[in-house]
């Protein structure tokens, strides 16, 4: 099971590039770096976000939704009058949804359910999963109440 609290990005983008047996030599040409450059890259524990969208467009794969994932899990929790600014107003930036659970979100909740690291309601006020939404899980997925 992956840990989304401690993202060592490097490794996974190794992981992935492997998987895809992708050319060092393709590679450093997307990348416009060396095979030493790429190698550090696989070691580091964070990387650019403009060489992380690189990555994931060689690997066609979204590693940003690793960061995602992290702060739906492990954001704060806010205070009702958090989104209120003193002037009301509207940010421009959009404003995305933040309770978007992943297919590997539900897996890993239930699996800690399942496995008893954790109860149904630590997982409620840790998280901050709605209670309909984890019953509807635990029932749609079949994990033993």
């Amino acid at each position: 099971m992956l840990d989304l609290k401690t993202i060592k990005i490097g490794s996974l983008i190794e992981v992935k590039w492997k998987e895809m047996k992708i050319s060092m030599e393709r590679t450093c040409n997307f990348l416009s770096c060396t095979e030493n450059e790429v190698k550090t890259m696989f070691i580091s524990d964070s990387l650019d976000t403009e060489i992380l969208l690189r990555w994931s467009k060689l690997l066609q794969y979204d590693f940003f939704r690793f960061y995602s994932q992290h702060l739906i899990l492990y954001s704060p929790p806010v205070g009702p009058d958090y989104h209120k600014t003193s002037s009301e107003k509207k940010s421009l930036l959009p404003q995305f949804k933040k309770n978007i659970y992943t297919r590997e979100i539900i897996e890993f909740i239930l699996e800690m359910i399942s496995s008893g690291r954790k109860t149904k309601q630590q997982i409620i006020d840790e998280y901050r999963i709605p209670k309909t939404t984890l019953y509807k899980w635990i029932s749609k997925y079949s994990i033993p109440s």
